[in-house]
């Protein structure tokens, strides 16, 4: 007799915003054919027969993911069964990560090795603390004092083992003892001090669940580090999400600052109201429209004399064929394939 067929299964939810009901359905993902099929449990129906779609891999599948799924932004709010759990809890686990005001110029780099280390960052966000939210999180001292002299990059980060291999990730404490034991870690390369030491992250698993809710939870809210003057907007759209970190190196590079950065997910009817100006203009608007939606997005203000000109210029022409030919060094010219996925949006005018 043939075994059963491998499969993962987990609950989630979508918000239908036309009803203004959460709705909550059973989504089975079959690794052997990338597959998915989702089941209604309030109407006890099938849903979404099973069948293949693009851009959903058994990595994207974790507590707290968000995917798009038919123009429907899902939430995975918990394991379906006994089985999906006891390989994900060992699979999946998260860790927090924090990049410190003294790495601000190294942020890309340290985005680059993270995805090159094979963790998803499922959310990220540019904040500024004040000091007691530090010593709160810190307790007082000169740790908590640094991690709010300026800005800090928060991360929720995924991986097989998380906590450990963030740990190995990161390095020693001290750079310099970093650097005589693991020369290609983070804190060797770019930290300075015990303290201004480049990237925190969480010592335990029990300590990331406490840390990430202190970041991300729904009932601490953050201020925008975003000015609002001279700056413009720039979006690493979906599929270049894996380039990002070069993205942002290249942009800090050019001379430009990035006050604010989040990672952003965008459902259907956001990605129409964001690109409407676009709708009629350009053939391939639909297919931007949804292109957008099949992932997340690193969102960034950044900021020059100029910056819409300026940040233009760095960008490229839109059509990335055009800009490898006659603009190489440009954004869209190294990270687009297409005029769909051309790397990035630039804000066309002030």
């Amino acid at each position: 007799m043939a075994s059963a067929e491998d499969r993962y299964v987990f609950f989630v939810e979508w918000f239908d915003a036309q009803a203004d009901l959460i709705r909550r359905y059973m989504l089975t993902f079959f690794p052997r054919d990338s597959t998915l099929e989702m089941y209604d449990q309030k109407n006890k129906r099938p849903f979404l027969k099973r069948a293949e779609y693009g851009g959903v891999t058994l990595g994207d599948l974790y507590l707290g993911a968000t995917l798009t799924i038919h123009s429907r932004q899902l939430k995975v709010i918990e394991y379906g069964d006994v089985h999906t759990r006891k390989a994900m809890e060992s699979s999946k686990s998260r860790t927090l990560g924090l990049i410190k005001p003294d790495a601000y110029n190294h942020m890309g780099k340290i985005l680059s090795m993270i995805h090159a280390n094979g963790f998803t960052v499922a959310k990220l966000k540019m904040l500024k603390p004040t000091k007691q939210q530090m010593e709160k999180f810190m307790g007082p001292g000169s740790d908590a004092d640094h991690l709010s002299s300026d800005v800090v990059i928060a991360m929720e980060l995924i991986a097989d083992g998380a906590v450990s291999k963030w740990q190995s990730l990161m390095g020693a404490a001290n750079p310099d003892q970093a650097r005589s034991e693991n020369p290609r870690s983070l804190r060797a390369q770019f930290g300075n001090s015990p303290t201004a030491n480049a990237v925190y992250g969480s010592a335990t698993a029990e300590a990331a669940a406490g840390e990430i809710e202190f970041f991300f939870g729904a009932g601490n809210v953050w201020p925008t580090t975003a000015l609002f003057n001279n700056c413009t907007l720039c979006v690493v759209r979906p599929h270049a999400f894996q380039s990002s970190g070069q993205i942002v190196d290249e942009i800090l590079a050019g001379g430009f600052e990035i006050s604010a950065m989040r990672v952003w997910y965008m459902d259907k009817a956001t990605a129409e109201e964001f690109t409407e100006v676009y709708k009629g203009v350009l053939p391939e608007y639909h297919d931007m429209v949804a292109q957008l939606c099949t992932g997340p997005s690193l969102v960034m203000e950044v900021r020059q004399e100029d910056a819409v000109q300026s940040f233009r210029k760095l960008a490229g022409p839109h059509d990335p064929e055009v800009a490898k030919h006659f603009r190489p060094n440009t954004l869209r010219a190294k990270f687009g394939k297409d005029r769909v996925d051309n790397g990035i949006h630039a804000t066309d005018l002030p």
